[in-house]
């Protein structure tokens, strides 16, 4: 290190530009990542926060809960075996809402659950409300933008049925709407509004079952219900519409980042080493092992990097405090680890060219170039 930190000091203006570049591209890799994970929350965070670890679906529903359509008997056999208190049922349905004598409108999704059990969310302002509550729901706070307060009224534009928002909840959407939550009983009088064709709309049906399973369990289960699919909850996260085709775009891009990356510091430091061909000869020739010359390129090349690292993740911060609340954005400390290896391993790999370049100098040959 003694000799990169020599040269970094003699060439202050170099390596500043090279410090900037590799500032700005850490930068980008970090905002993306940041804004993948953010958007892949927005799209499903109400199924990411339930306590559920598997849903039972509808066979041939593609795993989306808005294709499925479950029996109370499905229900039954459910409790059975993993127990009553381990399965518990789910409904969920898109709807456009207005705020009583408002015209903004809102997409949402309604969400029927047992709002005494484990899917219930945790409610952050107002009240929270129970299985007999009458025309009552709870709302994502992003639904305040629109003005929507404790004791508002939503109106079902589809339906006319309408709710008073009783409390709010936090970080819950679906399909990058905010969720609602309503009891069992207000979902059955909002289903007698839009029967199912051939079906009596007194008939309990459920979207999808959550459960809290063992292996063990889940076998009997898939054994005892042939015509249903028992998914993981990430699968179920995957199959969210949108998810998986707006996710694989980002993580092509930030693949893509990371692959420039490589190229722009590999070709950076190859024609900085190739300027220096002569000064590692004549090292060479007074003793220098090919090791220690490497070691000071890779380790000139991980301070630099560490470096732009720490800005960035200060500008990262700045940037994050001063995006608006309705901007998904989410970097916890592991993605920021993962992403901050993957870029110091992506520069170190960008240098081995260089490191080729210094191995294969002949010191005689270098030196003969240098006095020529």
């Amino acid at each position: 290190m003694y000799l990169a930190l020599r040269e970094i000091r003699f060439a202050k203006t170099r390596y500043v530009m090279i410090v900037m570049i590799m500032l700005l591209i850490s930068f980008l890799v970090l905002f993306v990542t940041g804004l993948a994970k953010g958007l892949a929350y927005a799209n499903a965070s109400s199924v990411k926060n339930m306590a559920a670890s598997h849903f039972v679906l509808q066979k041939d529903s593609d795993h989306r809960f808005g294709r499925s359509q479950l029996t109370e008997e499905a229900l039954t056999t459910a409790r059975t075996v993993v127990g009553d208190d381990k399965a518990t049922p789910l409904n969920l349905r898109m709807a456009t809402v207005t705020e009583k004598g408002m015209s903004l409108k809102s997409d949402v999704t309604l969400f029927a659950i047992d709002m005494t059990g484990w899917l219930a969310p945790k409610v952050v302002e107002g009240q929270g409300i129970a299985n007999d509550t009458q025309g009552q729901v709870l709302v994502d706070r992003k639904l305040k933008e629109s003005g929507i307060q404790v004791g508002s009224t939503l109106i079902d534009q589809m339906t006319g049925a309408s709710w008073t928002v009783s409390g709010f909840v936090a970080n819950e959407s679906y399909s990058h709407t905010p969720s609602v939550f309503m009891n069992e009983q207000d979902w059955l009088k909002l289903q007698s509004f839009t029967p199912v064709s051939g079906q009596d709309s007194s008939d309990k049906t459920y979207n999808a079952i959550a459960l809290k399973a063992s292996e063990d369990q889940l076998a009997q289960l898939r054994a005892k219900l042939p015509d249903s699919d028992i998914i993981s909850k990430s699968d179920t996260v995957s199959a969210v519409p949108g998810y998986k085709e707006e996710q694989g775009s980002l993580l092509m891009m930030i693949a893509f980042l990371y692959i420039i990356s490589a190229m722009v510091l590999a070709v950076f430091f190859f024609v900085i080493t190739i300027q220096k061909i002569g000064q590692f000869g004549i090292l060479k020739a007074i003793g220098a092992k090919t090791g220690y010359l490497a070691r000071n390129v890779i380790g000139q090349v991980l301070l630099l990097s560490i470096g732009s690292l720490a800005v960035s993740l200060g500008l990262i911060r700045l940037m994050y405090e001063a995006l608006p609340a309705s901007m998904p954005f989410q970097l916890d400390s592991s993605t920021i680890l993962l992403s901050c290896s993957l870029f110091i391993i992506t520069a170190v790999l960008g240098s081995l060219l260089s490191v080729y370049k210094v191995a294969r100098t002949d010191a005689l040959d270098a030196i003969g170039r240098t006095a020529a």
